[in-house]
């Protein structure tokens, strides 16, 4: 998985006065867990772009007051009216330790259902793993070539060596559906043979 690095400044008081001073200068309230210690810190709100505003997941490399973290972001609150960052959860990474995460499905591809009229419906963009840190994907890649109009592609045929995915096995990542004018141009096709014998009997 691919690494974005976030320099950080450790919290004198975790107060909701403080709180609310970093955030008027421009800063982000954040804690690391998980590992020997609890951090708070804190970490201009520009920095967060690469990481919050993409589909993509990242591990973070955190620089706190010059120590180093592996991190994954776990959870993020935003403002009710304004959408601002409020606050930013880490989960500091053991190598030894799985861990859960989501990661987005990418489709790729074009699939002959589609070049025959078919739809491609894509119903989940993000699943839900669990895996050391060294095996996490920056993305589930899904190829749709093969697929024909009926087709889907379900958790259960992804295969990700060291990665389980947590989904439920039959749950449908994506499909190529029928369209009314397939549909309508496959019912008169099947109407013109027995139209023909008809006529032919009179």
């Amino acid at each position: 998985m691919k690494t974005i690095s976030i320099n950080g400044t450790k919290r004198a008081a975790q107060t909701k006065q403080e709180n609310i001073r970093l955030r008027a200068e421009g800063k982000v309230p954040c804690v690391l867990y998980g590992g020997k210690e609890q951090i708070h810190f804190s970490t201009p709100a520009l920095s967060l772009k690469g990481l919050v505003y993409t589909p993509n997941v990242y591990t973070v490399e955190l620089n706190i007051d010059g120590a180093s973290y592996k991190a994954v972001m776990k959870d993020i609150q935003f403002h009710a009216v304004s959408d601002r960052i409020n606050h930013i959860d880490f989960l500091e990474l053991d190598e030894n330790k799985k861990i859960t995460i989501e990661v987005p499905v990418k489709v790729s591809g074009n699939a002959v259902g589609v070049r025959a009229g078919g739809q491609l419906v894509t119903k989940t963009r993000r699943l839900k793993v669990s895996a050391l840190p060294k095996d996490l994907p920056d993305s589930i890649d899904v190829s749709i070539n093969e697929l024909n109009i009926g087709d889907d592609i379900r958790v259960r045929d992804i295969k990700l060596k060291g990665v389980e995915i947590l989904n439920s096995p039959n749950s449908v990542l994506t499909a190529v559906k029928i369209t009314r004018a397939v549909a309508a141009a496959a019912t008169d096709e099947k109407a013109a043979p027995a139209a023909g014998a008809a006529a032919a009997k009179k």
